[in-house]
């Protein structure tokens, strides 16, 4: 199973980077992993609804134009269905089991994600109701992967 990560907006905080290169590290040895960032839409603080959704639908194109036609997406969307690290790591592991080898991972910029976005999604995942740093998920994200291969291979993991 191939693994992608694509996010909206490069990533700038050092620790952050720091503890992303950490868990891609770690897993090296379960899967192909690849990060890949587009670029955010610039915009002014203060944008009118119309103003958001443009925003969002640029960024979307260029999210669209990564995914391949066989990935199974997967976005993370406040609305989406909520896991528990056991059932996230069931759920890949079917996946797997099913003949579906190229999972994408899609963290939209700080408005979301575009409908278009959300139309190609196979399963919108939340992490939480409230609202995290899209930089932040990155590496949250990356976290829970590398759980999921603990879990699956039945390989020691703090709770």
């Amino acid at each position: 199973m191939s693994i992608t990560i694509i996010s909206v907006g490069k990533l700038k905080e050092k620790y952050l980077n720091s503890g992303i290169q950490e868990y891609k590290k770690r897993l090296d040895r379960y899967t192909a992993m690849k990060l890949i960032e587009v670029p955010d839409e610039k915009a002014p603080e203060n944008l009118s609804e119309a103003q958001m959704e443009e925003v969002k639908e640029k960024e979307g194109e260029r999210i669209l134009a990564k995914i391949g036609q066989d990935d199974y997406v997967i976005t993370l969307e406040i609305e989406g269905q909520q896991l528990t690290s056991e059932k996230l790591a069931s759920h890949l592991d079917q996946l797997a089991t099913y003949g579906k080898s190229k999972i994408t991972f899609i963290i939209g910029g700080s408005l979301g994600l575009s409908e278009k976005v959300k139309q190609r999604s196979d399963f919108a995942l939340s992490f939480s109701k409230m609202t995290l740093p899209h930089q932040l998920m990155r590496l949250v994200l990356l976290e829970q992967i590398y759980r999921t291969y603990r879990i699956n291979r039945n390989e020691p993991y703090h709770k």
